[in-house]
């Protein structure tokens, strides 16, 4: 029996999750599997056996980063009191104006990084704008990036710009998500494969692949740097486990992708 955990899970609060999920389902055109709520992944976390979550949610404009932050860390601890080994990353927009105060207050709160989609946020990953976050969070606190998409109108968060960005700031430690780029897959493994201080998970990848190329794309990247996530609330944990176990992987390699991996990147 493995332990698990699931590194890339979004929450919100029970007042909008209906509305936040509603609105994630229309950008992408699907079913949501779960409805966003805490009791809802608690639900799914117990059947899964997960042993814990990491929880964060995206601010799509820059008054929203604060009362986030604020609910992460209160749904933390909540996860905690039930029993969950969990962490949460903090909000952060392009336009918050006192990104440094923001960065200091999510560490007081116990947040162990910074969350940002692109996509949502209407931003490329390269934008010199983001500029000031990453040179203030570099050796400080990782980034978890949203990362690839198939449409022509949502091209923020390309390989090639993640390999820019790291160029540019080498101690910038990064998660990129989706197995380094949904839908760019061959993009990633030439732009991003090898690279020091970047890490990757498999959510809403490793279910629209065979299992055979989910083996070559942890082969490139290494068993080492890659982490079990779900997507919560685009999928669940029994969900996605299955997918993961029908790669042809070593035991040890299952054990450090499904919870070894996380629990050395969030020092749990």
């Amino acid at each position: 029996m493995y332990k698990i955990f699931d590194i890339h899970t979004h929450i919100y609060p029970d007042a909008i999750a209906k509305k936040a999920v509603a609105s994630l389902e229309h950008f992408y055109s699907f079913r949501a599997a779960g409805n966003g709520t805490y009791n809802d992944l608690k639900k799914h976390a117990k059947k899964g056996r997960l042993s814990g979550f990491l929880l964060f949610s995206v601010a799509t404009s820059p008054h929203q980063v604060t009362k986030i932050n604020d609910c992460i860390a209160r749904f933390v601890a909540l996860a905690r009191k039930d029993g969950f080994e969990s962490a949460g990353f903090g909000a952060m927009h392009q336009d918050f104006e006192d990104v440094e105060e923001e960065i200091a207050r999510i560490e007081t709160l116990g947040l162990k990084g910074v969350k940002m989609h692109p996509d949502f946020q209407g931003i490329a990953i390269d934008h010199p704008k983001l500029f000031p976050l990453y040179s203030l969070i570099e050796g400080r606190l990782p980034l978890y990036l949203h990362m690839g998409d198939d449409r022509a109108q949502y091209q923020f968060s390309r390989p090639e710009m993640l390999a820019a960005v790291m160029d540019r700031f080498p101690r910038l430690e990064v998660v990129a998500a989706h197995l380094g780029g949904y839908r760019s897959w061959e993009a990633a493994e030439r732009y991003l494969a090898g690279r020091d201080n970047l890490w990757f998970d498999t959510s809403s990848a490793i279910r629209v692949m065979t299992p055979e190329y989910a083996r070559r794309l942890i082969d490139s990247f290494g068993a080492d740097r890659i982490m079990f996530g779900t997507d919560y609330p685009v999928t669940t944990p029994e969900e996605d486990l299955k997918c993961f176990l029908a790669i042809d992987l070593t035991e040890q390699q299952r054990a450090d992708i499904l919870y070894n991996n996380a629990k050395r990147f969030l020092k749990l």
